[in-house]
């Protein structure tokens, strides 16, 4: 961490990007970091670039920069294992790159990497570098980065959270977050949402302890909304009794098709691994090259499970 901090001070221009469909706890980590650096050094330029999360765009907008302004500059990258999964691929045109995250270190890129894989969320991560480097702690860098932790813990309720996450959250809260004020604007759905939401209760399917379902394109055109809206529907499933494993089957444009993997039992990163993927040991991403995959993923996720449930 205090290489990082040193290369903070050093730089003038800062750019913090995140990767492609960005969540809460990559918004909150630009933001976040961002926040606390201009409070910090308020001569610094502190951008974030990237894709746009619809359901935490009350955190900010994403800055639109020229090539020019990466000359000279420091890219620091959150919340992203691999280097192709970031939005802005300028971050290569930085003068010096590095790599913050969270996740299971299966690929390195830029000029430093610092990688935590215990920690509950990169925001977590974010939080302690900036207590270690003494940066100001806005009210506003607070509210983003308590953000990210309660979304990538599932409000605290998912077993990467720790004593540690615990204090780094009551850290944040001292600062001035509200947490109801957040839980009222993560907790609102949009009509068509809710729409959709009853359609996947209608048409998942249970095999053998694996839960999932099936969204393809028109679906999730029938139901007008956005990519981001339709790929949260996979904590819909999320507490079938007996399914300690589901996941969501979405296609994208292009005939991409992503896969979201969750687990409250198993590790599933071996899973995802075998499907191009990776993540964390029980939410994990991944993808089929064809509908014509479906059948194979579903009877491996299916004897994971009898293999746990056998142990």
């Amino acid at each position: 961490m205090e290489h990082i901090l040193a290369k903070i001070k050093e730089y003038n221009t800062i750019i913090i990007h995140g990767h492609i469909r960005p969540d809460g706890d990559c918004y909150g980590s630009q933001f976040g970091l961002q926040r606390a650096i201009q409070a910090t050094y308020p001569d610094k330029q502190v951008y974030v670039v990237g894709g746009e999360c619809d359901y935490c765009k009350f955190l900010g907008n994403m800055d639109v920069i020229s090539d020019d302004v990466f000359e000279g500059a420091l890219s620091i990258c959150v919340d992203c294992a691999n280097g192709d999964r970031l939005s802005d691929q300028r971050f290569k045109l930085a003068e010096y790159v590095i790599k913050i995250d969270h996740h299971i270190a299966d690929c390195t890129y830029g000029d430093y990497q610092y990688v935590e894989e215990g920690a509950a969320s990169c925001t977590q991560v974010i939080t302690d570098l900036i207590i270690k480097g003494n940066l100001v702690m806005t009210k506003e860098a607070a509210f983003a980065l308590y953000t990210g932790i309660v979304t990538d813990t599932g409000r605290f309720r998912f077993d990467s959270v720790n004593s540690h996450t615990m204090q780094v959250a009551g850290y944040l809260l001292d600062h001035g977050v509200n947490p109801a004020e957040l839980d009222n604007l993560l907790s609102v759905d949009s009509l068509a949402t809710l729409k959709l939401k009853g359609y996947v209760l209608s048409n998942f399917v249970v095999k053998e302890g694996f839960a999932y379902i099936k969204m393809t394109r028109d679906v999730i055109e029938q139901f007008g909304v956005s990519d981001e809206e339709a790929a949260n529907q996979v904590s819909t499933i999320s507490t079938i009794e007996g399914c300690p494993v589901w996941a969501l089957f979405m296609e994208y444009p292009g005939n991409e098709i992503r896969i979201r993997l969750r687990s409250r039992g198993p590790a599933v990163n071996e899973l995802a691994n075998r499907y191009g993927g990776g993540g964390h040991s029980k939410a994990c991403g991944a993808s089929l090259k064809s509908w014509d995959d479906l059948d194979k993923f579903v009877d491996e996720a299916v004897a994971l499970v009898k293999e746990f449930n056998e142990n």
